[in-house]
């Protein structure tokens, strides 16, 4: 070849790109590139239980939210170098999660859905949105806070955007909320120990279908079912629970069904949205349409085989029973203030009624550890004092003192441990053969390590008595019995005899004689349609 030709020739080409040019980018701008060709994902979300038949209310603070890059903790699944993390670039804006409680306020509503919007705004356009909520919160003055916060998110997002949603199973599913999202699903499992691995096949879906390029599915059939039972009868530990969400997995396997779930609602609040909800997501019409009906006509079926996940009674029955056992130790849950599901925490009702009987009036009698009432001034007294020391002062019942006033305790002071992130300060007082839990803010206790951090063995315990609903796993595994007392409180058991004006009425339990409802399912329009 003339030489001459081959330098003009090799000139051309580096003009035209067709040779590598000797340029070394920086590491950002490979990243970028890099990031470039990911999905570009956000994450946001509220979750709380709020009961509106509890006095209390919900602030910003009680959330706990996370920002940006701190929001990938909440997420094991997508850590720092996991396969989730690698697959796509993450904007995580606002994550906020309380515990539950009563009604969030309208100011800290507000301020937690606007910072969230104000962070989205700053890093669009979104290939996908990753929407991890409860379902079940409630707002002084707005209903169904999920539903109108999702379409917010629309307005800023747009509907080019795909929105997978992940909820708890005692959440509730609007219309607009299942519009809205275009994947949804929730736990399979009560107790919720399936909670990670829901939030991981949401953001799963989410990816699969960006990446795909199948985009939204095709349909969406969402079936209201008129029960609302709380969540004490509707364990999956037991059946027909237990039979009823094992149909769960296996249905959403199907060819052309990307999820289905089924929702048993929020039974503590009193809402038009709170009942059951099945819904199916995928691209074959008739296998959507019939999994959902399949799975609703066999809840609507055994909705009279619900009963309660332990044996139940009143406070006294329970303590006689407990005390006459030989099994230790020996749980009672105090249903009707369960924190986990609502309640203020801070009724004193059951306490008092402990403190009443004669078996715990000397240091020797039976021993029983009580899990927890807040007492923020008690609390103070106790550092005053120190450890070993005698104190005297009130505790509880300074949001919730509709069935007892603020309990009078003169004991000594057992332990003193800081730094919880709920509770704040904890304080153990004696009282006669009673360990009280005392806390600067209310906590639940749900973890044998709740109670060993603060210097008690539950295990050695006669009886245990926990502001709790159906046993966390690690109280379940520990109890040697139990009994669920039917107490008072902003989550009472006993839902039938509460106050509902709102919620859609034929229901089940509260109409027994109703007619079996159209169970045929509605689909729901996709996300951005004008239907």
């Amino acid at each position: 070849m003339n030489k001459n030709y081959f330098v003009l020739l090799m000139a051309l080409m580096l003009l035209s790109g067709a040779v590598a040019q000797p340029i070394v980018k920086s590491t950002e701008a490979n990243n970028r590139a890099f990031k470039a060709k990911l999905p570009k994902i956000a994450i946001a979300g509220l979750g709380i239980e709020s009961s509106t038949f509890s006095p209390a209310l919900t602030d910003e603070e009680a959330f706990h939210a996370t920002y940006g890059a701190d929001v990938f903790s909440r997420y094991p699944f997508i850590a720092k170098d996991s396969a989730l993390r690698k697959q796509a670039f993450w904007v995580p804006t606002l994550v906020g999660k309380s515990l539950p409680g009563g009604a969030v306020t309208r100011v800290a509503y507000e301020s937690l859905v606007n910072k969230t919007l104000d962070s989205l705004k700053k890093h669009l356009p979104y290939d996908g949105l990753y929407y991890d909520i409860h379902g079940a919160m409630s707002v002084v003055g707005l209903d169904d806070p999920e539903g109108d916060f999702i379409e917010r998110i629309r307005k800023v997002v747009g509907y080019k955007t795909i929105i997978s949603t992940s909820m708890d199973l005692h959440g509730n599913v609007s219309q607009r909320l299942a519009k809205n999202s275009d994947l949804i699903t929730c736990y399979r499992m009560a107790p919720h120990e399936d909670a990670m691995q829901t939030k991981a096949r949401a953001v799963k879906n989410l990816i699969d279908r960006i990446n795909s390029g199948k985009g939204k599915p095709a349909y969406k059939a969402w079936i209201p079912i008129p029960i609302l039972l709380p969540g004490e009868k509707t364990s999956t530990r037991i059946e027909p629970g237990k039979s009823i969400y094992a149909q769960v997995e296996p249905a959403s396997k199907q060819a052309g069904v990307v999820d289905a779930a089924i929702w048993i609602g929020y039974a503590w609040a009193d809402e038009p949205r709170n009942h059951a909800v099945v819904m199916v997501t995928g691209d074959d019409k008739q296998k959507v349409k019939n999994t959902a009906e399949k799975l609703a006509r066999d809840f609507w079926a055994k909705r009279n085989e619900f009963a309660f996940v332990a044996p139940t009674s009143n406070l006294q029955y329970c303590l006689d029973k407990a005390l006459a056992s030989d099994k230790h130790p020996f749980f009672i849950s105090d249903s009707g203030d369960n924190p986990t599901a609502g309640g203020a925490g801070d009724a004193t009702w059951t306490l008092t009624e402990i403190l009443k009987r004669p078996e715990f009036k000397q240091a020797g009698g039976p021993s029983l550890i009580y899990a927890s009432i807040p007492g923020p001034e008690l609390v103070a007294k106790a550092i005053a004092a120190g450890v070993g020391n005698q104190i005297t002062g009130r505790a509880g019942a300074a949001v919730n003192a509709r069935f007892a006033p603020p309990v009078e305790l003169s004991g000594v002071v057992e332990a003193i441990v800081y730094g919880d992130k709920d509770a704040e300060v904890e304080v153990v007082i004696k009282v006669g053969s009673t360990h009280i839990i005392v806390t600067k803010k209310r906590k639940p206790y749900h973890k044998e390590a709740d109670f060993t951090r603060l210097g008690l063995t539950p295990r050695k315990a006669d009886i245990v008595v926990v502001k709790i609903g159906y046993l966390e796993p690690e109280l379940y595994a520990m109890r040697a019995d139990w009994l669920l007392a039917l107490t008072p409180g902003g989550v009472d058991q006993d839902i039938e005899h509460l106050p509902y004006k709102r919620i859609i009425r034929p229901m089940f339990p509260f109409d027994q004689s109703m007619e079996d409802p159209d169970l045929s399912a509605r689909l729901i329009p996709l996300s951005g349609s004008s239907k």
